[in-house]
């Protein structure tokens, strides 16, 4: 855990001031929340009704919801009132293919608004969302697609022929395929047109009303073996959406907010699609995947205020350097803000050096729906912490008593399972298919995350590691990112992933991987040095034992590091699901 404070910035003439934490916190009722929205006549919520209609009904329709750039240099500007028609366009489409409220629509897209308002749309609809991230392969598709028995893909000709055709007849629910950017061979019968069907749909569609507890997204999160898990969201969700998006992320509706994630994760989703757009702001979306050079150029000129994107994305701009931030006008840039995995202490305090801000971490899962811990924009940040909980949030550490009763530890300093009380909006309902599974996430009012942490004495969390990843060595129980931030810390290492090794006498010893950054060796020189690095800084029993030079670690295509693949394969054991797997390297 690092001492070191960050101090909240001063807000700059004319900026509004960001809410004190703890008024915050004090003030906050999800029942004030909910009343923030709109909703529909006799109690009825749908996210799509409070994204794209409350804006345009509150006078804002003309206002630039999305800022599309393509990867070849092409634009296109939606306004919140094109967004109602389009996705009112949309959502008589499916009416007219009779596509009953309830049904599975799937997408499978790059970063293009035809995503935007597939999913809206299809909520408007009142049908369920669930979107694929366009990298995967045909069985992972497949395995997505059959467990969720998807209705309807939303998709193009290309990512069609080499995901889907593959394995179509192994889909016997989809009945509809929708092709986005043109038409061509390889497509199966009765496969629409949707640059020809949209266009000539009606742009007025009254929005079903769904309850706040009907089911809305879809979301698939991958386990260390088996199928991957279907994760079950309900239009409620948006309160959290709306809510944590203010708190946490600092937007408002003279944001231009630029989120990195893929629509096809849940942070893409989430906030890289709803929550901008239920805060009224002009969110940028960018068809291009990470350059450096890009990003810079798309923060300066297109005047990004709020930004959100992932650690891998930042530790890849660090071993840039600096000079490449030198000399562009990053002013209007006011907030940053970082998920998928826990933030290394050594990219905050570069970023507060290099842009004159810290990246604020923040902590939240597929099955929380929303943003949980975070470090807000009105707190000091203390680089490599989670944050504190956001309003309306109890999060606690927990341990089992001897009686197996999940019990709180309120005394600083003590590492548990990391527990929020049962309860918020956007809480997961169900795992699909899986109720013993589901109920197993649960003990005492308790929703129980996986994730060990700490709790300090000023209330922020500290983020130790997997309960499956923490390592056991000679009587220690090691978290793996508190020796990764460690090693990054050292001027050669680029990235880190660390497991434990079993060993006779430790029980396990602690073992990293390391990739380094341009003009350093991987000799026994350097390994020597970065293990005597983390010796001076995290004693002998902590430390590295062993250290592997890899030009690259594997990693999910959300950008997490998987350690457990590191450790599979050091040990020979199974690998299990790989359909996330982004960067092998083998």
């Amino acid at each position: 855990m690092r001492s070191n404070v960050i101090t909240k910035r001063s807000s700059r003439p004319g900026e509004r001031a960001p809410e004190p934490y703890d008024s915050a916190r004090r003030n906050f009722t999800w029942a004030e929340a909910r009343a923030a929205l709109a909703g529909l006549p006799g109690g009825a919520l749908n996210i799509a009704h409070e994204a794209i209609d409350r804006q345009v009904l509150a006078g804002q329709g003309g206002r630039l919801a999305i800022r599309w750039l393509g990867r070849g240099g092409g634009e296109r500007n939606l306004t919140y009132a094109d967004l109602r028609d389009a996705t009112s366009r949309f959502a008589n489409l499916l009416a007219g293919l009779g596509v009953p409220a309830g049904s599975r629509v799937y997408s499978l897209l790059g970063r293009q608004p035809e995503l935007h308002i597939a999913a809206l749309g299809a909520l408007r609809a009142g049908c369920v969302f669930c979107p694929l991230f366009s990298a995967f392969g045909p069985e992972p598709v497949h395995a997505r697609m059959s467990i969720g028995e998807a209705s309807v893909l939303v998709t193009t000709r290309a990512l069609f022929t080499r995901k889907v055709a593959p394995v179509l007849d192994r889909l016997p629910h989809l009945k509809h395929v929708l092709i986005a950017g043109g038409m061509g061979p390889g497509l199966p019968p009765g496969a629409v047109d949707l640059d020809v069907a949209l266009p000539a749909a009606s742009p007025r569609f009254e929005t079903v009303p769904t309850r706040p507890d009907d089911l809305a997204l879809l979301h698939f999160t991958s386990g260390t073996t088996g199928q991957p898990k279907g994760v079950m969201h309900v239009h409620q969700a948006v309160v959290a959406h709306h809510a944590t998006a203010r708190f946490a992320l600092d937007l408002t509706a003279d944001d231009r907010f630029w989120c990195t994630a893929d629509p096809g994760w849940v942070t893409g989703m989430s906030y890289g699609v709803i929550a901008p757009l239920t805060i009224g702001c002009t969110l940028i979306l960018d068809e291009a995947e990470f350059e450096a050079e890009r990003w810079y150029r798309i923060l300066e000129e297109e005047r990004v205020s709020v930004w959100y994107t992932a650690p891998t994305a930042i530790r890849m701009l660090m071993r840039l350097g600096d000079d490449a931030v030198r000399g562009r006008d990053l002013s209007h840039l006011r907030f940053m803000a970082s998920v998928g995995e826990p933030l290394n202490p050594e990219a905050v305090v570069w970023s507060n050096r290099v842009f004159g801000l810290p990246f604020h971490d923040n902590w939240w899962q597929t099955e929380t729906g929303g943003i949980m811990i975070a470090n807000f924009a009105a707190m000091d940040v203390k680089p490599g912490s989670m944050g504190r909980p956001v309003p309306g949030i109890e999060a606690g550490i927990v341990r089992r008593n001897e009686q197996g009763i999940v019990e709180e530890v309120t005394s600083a300093g003590i590492s548990g399972e990391l527990a929020l009380r049962a309860g918020w909006p956007s809480m997961f309902r169900g795992y699909l298919g899986q109720t013993e599974r589901y109920a197993k996430c649960f003990a005492d009012g308790w929703y129980l995350t996986g994730d060990l942490a700490m709790r300090d004495e000023d209330g922020y969390f500290w983020f130790i590691g997997r309960t499956d990843d923490l390592i056991k060595s000679s009587g220690h129980l090691i978290g793996p990112f508190e020796v990764e931030s460690v090693l990054m810390e050292h001027p050669a290492v680029a990235e880190a992933g660390v497991i434990g090794r079993p060993d006779e006498a430790a029980g396990e010893i602690v073992k990293a991987f390391v990739t380094l950054k341009p003009g350093h060796a991987a000799d026994e020189t350097l390994r020597r040095e970065l293990i005597g690095h983390c010796r001076a800084r995290l004693g002998p029993s902590i430390s590295p034992r062993e250290i592997d030079f890899r030009e690259m670690l594997p990693r999910t295509r959300s950008g997490k590091i998987m350690r457990r693949l590191l450790r599979a394969r050091e040990l020979g054991l199974p690998e299990g699901d790989l359909s996330t797997l982004e960067v092998d390297e083998r």
